[in-house]
Protein backbone atom coordinates (compact mmCIF):
# COMPACT_ATOMS: atom_id res chain seq x y z
CA UNK A 1 0.00 0.00 0.00
CA UNK A 2 1.18 3.72 -0.74
CA UNK A 3 1.89 5.52 1.73
CA UNK A 4 0.76 9.82 2.54
CA UNK A 5 4.39 10.34 2.37
CA UNK A 6 5.01 8.09 -0.25
CA UNK A 7 2.19 10.06 -2.54
CA UNK A 8 3.69 13.69 -1.79
CA UNK A 9 6.77 12.19 -2.95
CA UNK A 10 6.15 10.82 -6.04
CA UNK A 11 4.29 14.24 -6.44
CA UNK A 12 7.40 16.25 -5.90
CA UNK A 13 9.50 14.21 -8.06
CA UNK A 14 7.55 14.84 -10.49
CA UNK A 15 7.33 18.69 -10.24
CA UNK A 16 10.94 18.83 -11.08
CA UNK A 17 10.13 18.14 -14.64
CA UNK A 18 8.49 21.34 -14.69
CA UNK A 19 11.51 23.25 -13.42
CA UNK A 20 12.96 25.26 -16.52
CA UNK A 21 16.52 25.71 -16.50
CA UNK A 22 18.88 28.66 -16.25
CA UNK A 23 15.16 30.41 -14.67
CA UNK A 24 14.46 31.83 -11.45
CA UNK A 25 11.98 29.86 -9.60
CA UNK A 26 9.42 30.51 -6.23
CA UNK A 27 9.68 27.98 -3.73
CA UNK A 28 6.70 27.64 -1.11
CA UNK A 29 6.21 26.16 2.33
CA UNK A 30 5.81 22.43 3.86
CA UNK A 31 6.67 18.90 3.78
CA UNK A 32 5.57 18.08 0.74
CA UNK A 33 8.24 21.10 -0.60
CA UNK A 34 10.61 19.91 1.50
CA UNK A 35 10.53 16.54 -1.09
CA UNK A 36 10.47 18.81 -3.59
CA UNK A 37 13.71 20.37 -2.72
CA UNK A 38 15.28 17.83 -1.96
CA UNK A 39 13.91 15.67 -5.33
CA UNK A 40 15.51 18.93 -7.16
CA UNK A 41 18.80 19.02 -5.69
CA UNK A 42 18.91 15.21 -6.82
CA UNK A 43 18.37 15.99 -10.47
CA UNK A 44 21.66 17.97 -11.06
CA UNK A 45 19.00 21.34 -12.30
CA UNK A 46 20.39 24.34 -12.75
CA UNK A 47 18.35 27.38 -11.49
CA UNK A 48 19.45 31.03 -11.60
CA UNK A 49 17.85 31.08 -7.77
CA UNK A 50 15.25 30.08 -6.07
CA UNK A 51 12.84 32.62 -3.82
CA UNK A 52 11.72 31.64 -0.60
CA UNK A 53 8.69 32.07 1.38
CA UNK A 54 10.19 31.38 4.79
CA UNK A 55 13.08 31.14 7.00
CA UNK A 56 12.38 26.85 7.30
CA UNK A 57 12.46 27.03 3.22
CA UNK A 58 15.79 29.44 3.02
CA UNK A 59 17.61 26.52 5.82
CA UNK A 60 16.95 23.65 3.26
CA UNK A 61 18.02 25.00 0.44
CA UNK A 62 21.22 26.38 1.88
CA UNK A 63 21.40 22.37 2.76
CA UNK A 64 21.49 21.35 -0.64
CA UNK A 65 23.37 24.45 -2.13
CA UNK A 66 20.51 25.81 -4.13
CA UNK A 67 21.03 29.99 -4.29
CA UNK A 68 18.57 32.01 -3.11
CA UNK A 69 17.50 35.56 -3.67
CA UNK A 70 15.06 37.85 -3.03
CA UNK A 71 11.53 38.71 -5.42
CA UNK A 72 12.85 42.52 -5.34
CA UNK A 73 16.06 41.48 -7.45
CA UNK A 74 14.47 39.56 -10.17
CA UNK A 75 11.91 40.58 -12.94
CA UNK A 76 10.44 37.45 -13.51
CA UNK A 77 9.83 33.96 -11.98
CA UNK A 78 9.26 31.23 -14.38
CA UNK A 79 7.24 28.91 -11.94
CA UNK A 80 6.12 28.78 -8.41
CA UNK A 81 6.28 25.14 -6.73
CA UNK A 82 3.89 25.00 -3.20
CA UNK A 83 1.80 22.41 -1.69
CA UNK A 84 -1.68 23.34 -0.54
CA UNK A 85 -3.64 22.39 2.82
CA UNK A 86 -6.86 21.84 0.33
CA UNK A 87 -7.07 22.37 -3.28
CA UNK A 88 -10.36 22.06 -4.78
CA UNK A 89 -11.45 21.04 -8.49
CA UNK A 90 -10.86 24.68 -10.16
CA UNK A 91 -7.39 24.45 -8.14
CA UNK A 92 -8.79 26.92 -5.63
CA UNK A 93 -6.40 26.35 -2.29
CA UNK A 94 -6.55 27.00 1.16
CA UNK A 95 -2.76 27.18 2.38
CA UNK A 96 -1.00 28.74 5.55
CA UNK A 97 -1.20 25.61 7.72
CA UNK A 98 2.56 25.88 8.44
CA UNK A 99 2.12 29.65 8.94
CA UNK A 100 4.22 31.41 5.61
CA UNK A 101 0.53 31.94 3.65
CA UNK A 102 1.64 35.87 3.31
CA UNK A 103 5.26 35.44 1.65
CA UNK A 104 3.42 32.67 -0.21
CA UNK A 105 0.88 34.48 -1.49
CA UNK A 106 3.04 37.30 -2.55
CA UNK A 107 5.40 34.89 -4.74
CA UNK A 108 2.77 33.05 -6.04
CA UNK A 109 1.21 36.43 -7.82
CA UNK A 110 4.62 36.92 -8.92
CA UNK A 111 5.57 33.85 -10.52
CA UNK A 112 4.19 33.54 -14.30
CA UNK A 113 2.65 29.82 -13.45
CA UNK A 114 1.47 28.29 -9.96
CA UNK A 115 1.87 24.63 -9.61
CA UNK A 116 0.70 23.04 -7.04
CA UNK A 117 1.77 19.75 -5.24
CA UNK A 118 -0.17 17.43 -3.09
CA UNK A 119 -1.26 13.86 -1.98
CA UNK A 120 -4.24 12.57 -2.96
CA UNK A 121 -5.73 13.54 0.79
CA UNK A 122 -5.89 17.24 -0.04
CA UNK A 123 -8.38 17.00 -3.49
CA UNK A 124 -11.73 17.96 -2.38
CA UNK A 125 -14.89 18.88 -3.96
CA UNK A 126 -15.38 21.88 -1.71
CA UNK A 127 -13.30 23.92 0.05
CA UNK A 128 -13.90 24.35 4.24
CA UNK A 129 -12.96 21.29 5.62
CA UNK A 130 -9.17 22.90 6.73
CA UNK A 131 -9.61 25.72 9.26
CA UNK A 132 -8.66 29.11 7.31
CA UNK A 133 -5.75 30.81 8.52
CA UNK A 134 -5.51 34.05 8.77
CA UNK A 135 -2.50 36.50 9.32
CA UNK A 136 -3.74 39.67 11.68
CA UNK A 137 -1.77 42.37 13.23
CA UNK A 138 -0.96 41.39 16.68
CA UNK A 139 -2.25 44.34 18.49
CA UNK A 140 -5.51 44.03 16.25
CA UNK A 141 -6.19 40.56 17.12
CA UNK A 142 -8.97 40.23 19.00
CA UNK A 143 -11.06 43.15 16.79
CA UNK A 144 -10.12 40.93 13.64
CA UNK A 145 -11.24 37.71 15.53
CA UNK A 146 -14.76 39.79 16.46
CA UNK A 147 -15.39 40.60 13.00
CA UNK A 148 -14.65 36.85 12.04
CA UNK A 149 -17.38 35.13 13.94
CA UNK A 150 -19.76 36.42 11.03
CA UNK A 151 -17.60 33.78 8.65
CA UNK A 152 -17.12 31.10 11.43
CA UNK A 153 -15.76 30.00 14.53
CA UNK A 154 -11.95 31.79 14.98
CA UNK A 155 -9.01 30.68 17.04
CA UNK A 156 -6.22 31.88 17.58
CA UNK A 157 -2.98 29.66 17.04
CA UNK A 158 -1.18 29.62 20.44
CA UNK A 159 2.55 31.13 20.43
CA UNK A 160 2.42 31.07 17.16
CA UNK A 161 4.55 34.34 15.23
CA UNK A 162 5.09 33.88 11.37
CA UNK A 163 8.00 34.95 9.84
CA UNK A 164 6.87 38.60 9.69
CA UNK A 165 6.21 39.03 12.82
CA UNK A 166 1.99 38.75 12.90
CA UNK A 167 -0.16 36.30 14.68
CA UNK A 168 -2.39 33.67 12.63
CA UNK A 169 -6.18 32.60 13.93
CA UNK A 170 -7.45 30.01 12.25
CA UNK A 171 -11.53 29.75 11.72
CA UNK A 172 -13.58 26.74 11.96
CA UNK A 173 -16.66 25.57 10.09
CA UNK A 174 -16.24 28.37 7.06
CA UNK A 175 -18.93 28.44 4.45
CA UNK A 176 -16.69 28.55 1.32
CA UNK A 177 -19.20 27.83 -0.99
CA UNK A 178 -17.70 31.44 -2.65
CA UNK A 179 -14.66 31.49 -1.58
CA UNK A 180 -13.39 34.83 -4.37
CA UNK A 181 -15.57 36.56 -2.28
CA UNK A 182 -14.53 35.26 0.97
CA UNK A 183 -11.16 35.90 -0.08
CA UNK A 184 -11.88 39.71 -0.53
CA UNK A 185 -14.14 40.34 2.07
CA UNK A 186 -11.27 38.79 4.86
CA UNK A 187 -9.03 41.19 3.24
CA UNK A 188 -10.87 44.55 4.08
CA UNK A 189 -11.16 43.99 7.57
CA UNK A 190 -9.03 46.12 9.43
CA UNK A 191 -5.72 44.45 10.59
CA UNK A 192 -6.04 41.50 8.78
CA UNK A 193 -2.83 40.99 6.58
CA UNK A 194 -3.45 37.90 4.13
CA UNK A 195 -5.86 35.25 4.47
CA UNK A 196 -5.65 32.07 3.32
CA UNK A 197 -7.58 31.51 1.00
CA UNK A 198 -5.99 30.76 -2.67
CA UNK A 199 -8.84 31.94 -4.81
CA UNK A 200 -7.70 34.78 -7.09
CA UNK A 201 -4.53 32.72 -6.99
CA UNK A 202 -5.34 29.85 -7.73
CA UNK A 203 -3.08 27.15 -9.21
CA UNK A 204 -2.35 26.55 -12.87
CA UNK A 205 -1.55 23.08 -12.55
CA UNK A 206 -2.14 20.34 -9.75
CA UNK A 207 0.46 17.43 -9.70
CA UNK A 208 -1.28 14.59 -7.45
CA UNK A 209 0.00 11.72 -6.03
CA UNK A 210 -2.16 9.32 -5.60
CA UNK A 211 -1.43 5.39 -4.20
CA UNK A 212 -1.86 4.40 -7.98
CA UNK A 213 0.80 6.94 -9.23
CA UNK A 214 0.94 10.71 -10.30
CA UNK A 215 -2.00 12.56 -11.95
CA UNK A 216 -1.31 16.07 -13.39
CA UNK A 217 -4.38 17.86 -13.33
CA UNK A 218 -5.44 21.36 -14.97
CA UNK A 219 -8.48 23.47 -13.86
CA UNK A 220 -12.08 22.06 -13.77
CA UNK A 221 -13.85 25.19 -15.23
Amino acid sequence: MTTQDEMKRNAAVKAVEYVPENEYIGIGTGSTVNMFIEALAASGKKIKGAVSSSKATSELLAKYDIPEVLLSEVLQLAVYIDGADEVNHTLQMIKGGGGALLKEKIIATAADKFICIADESKYVSRLGKFPLPVEVIPMARSLVSRQLLKFGEPELRIGFITDSGHEIVDVHNMDLSRPLTTEDQINLISGVVENGLFARDAADLLVLGRADGVEVIKPHV
